[in-house]
């Protein structure tokens, strides 16, 4: 999905965040065909990438631990350009259907002190995980 809007993130005159991780599956690990095109655009500093969301690129409950490759992927690129954010509430996968036919979506009581210790074991807990959850957000957000 990504790559058939890449130019158009390139070209993009206002920050681009991608969410999730960029949607890859973390079953597929960094390899998969479209995760190189998050790469490049994170590298290129042509988007930011939320490291957020782990549990809806893995289906690896409750630890999704097959997802801190993409993760750490993810920093190596661009350490000046990730992001963190709990991703509460933590609904369950949504469709793109009508609020009217859309079923109800439901809540997932995932512990946010996991998630970072997730994080944590993706991109350390020095120098990169301050980045991540200060000062590149701060960049970014204008805080």
């Amino acid at each position: 999905m990504i790559a058939s809007i890449a130019e158009l993130i390139r070209a993009c005159p206002v920050p681009v965040v991608l969410d999730h991780m960029g949607g890859p599956s973390a079953a597929l690990g960094p390899a998969q065909v479209g995760f190189g095109t998050v790469l490049d655009l994170l590298g290129a500093g042509r988007c930011w990438v939320k490291l957020s969301g782990a549990y809806r690129v893995s289906d690896r409950e409750p630890d999704f631990s097959d997802s801190t490759p993409l993760a750490r992927a993810l920093a190596k690129a661009n350490p000046d350009q990730v992001v963190w954010g709990t991703d509460w509430p933590h609904i369950g996968s949504h469709a793109a259907a009508p609020a009217s036919d859309a079923p109800p979506v439901i809540y997932r009581d995932l512990d946010a002190g996991a998630l970072l210790t997730l994080l944590a074991e993706a991109v350390g807990t020095g120098d990169l995980l301050r980045r991540t959850l200060v000062d590149n957000p701060a960049r970014l957000y204008g805080f």
